[in-house]
Parts: C-alpha cells; structure tokens; sequence
C-alpha cells in the first residue's frame, strides 16, 4: 500500500494512504490496424512520471475497458507495471469481470507489485452482496482496495453504507468520487470517516478547487497530467491565488472535454496523438468522430493545453 512518506502529508493527517497528488487515468493507444500500441503505452508511463504523477489507473472507463478483450486488458496491465518500474504506484481497474476474471486479476495484481485494486461495483450491488464482493477481492488482491462511487447523474453509495463497508473491509481504504454533486459528497465522507478514508475525485475535474478546498487527498483525470500536477502542487504549498490562476485558464478547456465521456476520450487521445505519445488517436466504436464545429473547437482547446504546459515547463526551468 502506498504509505504517508510524502513531505506534503502533513504529520498529523489519519489517512494511512499515502497518495497524494494526481493519479492518471490512462487512454488506451491503438495502432492503424486497431491492435495495442505498446510502445505508445510505455512513452504514456514515461510521460506521466515526468510529470510528477503519483500514481497511474488502468483500465478504467478512459481507457474504453468495455471494448477490450480479456487478452488486451493483460497486456495493458502487464505493459503499465513492467514500464512502472516500482516509480510510480499503479492500480488496477477490475471493472466488468466477471467473479472468477475479478478474483484472478486481483491476484494477478498482487503478485505483480501494483498498489492496489479499484472496483466499481454494477448498479444495485449494495449492502451484504457489496460487502462480500469486497471480502472476496481483499483475501487475494493488494493490500489496498478502492471502491469507485460512480454515478452520472446522482450522488452515488449512500456515505452510511460507505462507513459501514469502511469499518467491516479492512482493506478497503479508498474511494474515487465520481458523483453529482461531488463537492458535498467528499465532505460527507471525509466527516464520517474522520478523513481516515482516502478520498479522490475522478469525472468532476471541473470542481478541483473544491475539492482542494475539502482536503481531498488526489485526483484522477485522464489528461493534462502536467498541468493538474502544477495546480494541485501550488494549492498544497501554499499559493492558492497561482493555483486558481492556472485552474482558470484550463476551464475551457474542461468545458469541452467534460461534456461527455466520449468527448473526453477522444480529445484526450487527440493531445496525446499531438505530443508524440500515441502514434495514432484512434478510438474504438461507439465514441463517435468530431463534427465540425466539435473539430474547431477541439483545435482551439488544444492550443490552449499546448500554450499552458509549455508555460508551466518554462516556469520550473
């Protein structure tokens, strides 16, 4: 389990889960020929420890999980861990496997060294039923496990079932906040578990700042690591009003890409294509092309990410 040995974890913070920072949530690259692109994987895990990253997360809904086989989703994760190297801390998604496939990949995720496991658990698994879902991924995965609170147009696992499953399932440890709204819901939970539970913000990127404001411990975005690791690092050091400057200038940009999930993938694909990452911007069918005017503005929105992270690069020279 990643533990409190940053210098920005402040002595006296009961939140055992020492990951601080922004914890990517990858693209998954495809060649022309719709196969993995490993190599663009390994310049990504490269990238991403560059940019001050502290931890990556795959396979997850950025990386199209759903429309990966069995095998692909193998070499992705066997790829990210082999190129992590132990310098960066990986968790891995168990998103729809089935029980034997969760049980397996969770093992397979310990043996291997990752930090941890994240699962999102299908709408109506609650109570006794999540509770033993839980039990059976922490007798044989990593010693942190993460539960995803993932609803789109709700607030997501009621914060009583949240502490319930926190006091019972000693490895559960951490939770990734992806809910409507998102702010009120990271402080319901922080209160509840006397911030001993982790908490990190995932879709609502849009609402960083608060975030920050809560104390929530990291974020989950699946793009621009660079500049979401600047903000989050000047708001911990102290210069929230530089924070807020950087955060504003990125809004636009958040605007369009978070306007849908397949926006979001695509356009992140797009920056990574243009930086030289992934050798195409290729996606899998359902998410659908830019039209016109998405194209237009998706050109503009990348310029500004372009002109910001260059920015930030010559900032810390």
């Amino acid at each position: 389990m990643p533990t409190p040995d940053d210098p920005a974890v402040p002595p006296d913070d009961p939140c055992p889960v020492g990951l601080r920072g922004i914890v990517s949530s990858i693209n998954t690259p495809f060649t022309g020929d719709d196969r993995i692109e490993v190599e663009g994987l390994r310049r990504l895990v490269d990238h991403l420890v560059g940019c001050g990253c502290v931890g990556i997360l795959v396979p997850a809904v950025a990386a199209e999980v759903d429309r990966l086989t069995p095998a692909e989703r193998r070499l992705i994760v066997d790829t990210v861990l082999e190129r992590a190297a132990g310098r960066i801390d990986v968790i891995i998604g168990l998103s729809g496997l089935d029980r034997a496939e969760r049980a397996a990949s969770a093992a397979e995720a310990r043996s291997a060294g990752a930090a941890g496991v994240l699962y999102n658990p299908p709408s109506g698994e609650r109570g006794d039923a999540l509770e033993a879902v839980l039990g059976e991924i922490a007798a044989v995965g990593p010693d942190l496990l993460m539960l995803q609170d993932l609803d789109w147009h709700g607030t997501g696992i009621p914060v009583e079932e949240i502490l319930r499953l926190f006091e019972r399932v000693p490895a559960f440890q951490a939770l990734k906040v992806e809910v409507v709204p998102a702010g009120p819901k990271y402080a319901a939970v922080l209160e509840a578990t006397g911030g001993r539970l982790h908490v990190s913000g995932g879709w609502a990127a849009g609402q960083m700042m608060e975030g920050l404001g809560y104390g929530v411990h990291a974020f989950m975005p699946g793009g621009m690591e660079a500049i979401y690791c600047r903000i989050f690092d000047l708001y911990r050091s102290g210069e929230e009003g530089t924070a807020r400057e950087l955060f504003e200038q990125l809004l636009p940009v958040i605007a369009f890409a978070n306007q849908h999930i397949d926006v979001s993938i695509r356009f992140k694909k797009r920056l990574r294509h243009v930086a030289r990452l992934f050798t195409t911007d290729r996606c899998r069918p359902p998410v659908p092309d830019f039209d016109p005017v998405q194209e237009r503005e998706a050109q503009l929105q990348m310029a500004r990410t372009l002109r910001l992270e260059a920015a930030i690069g010559k900032s810390l020279n």
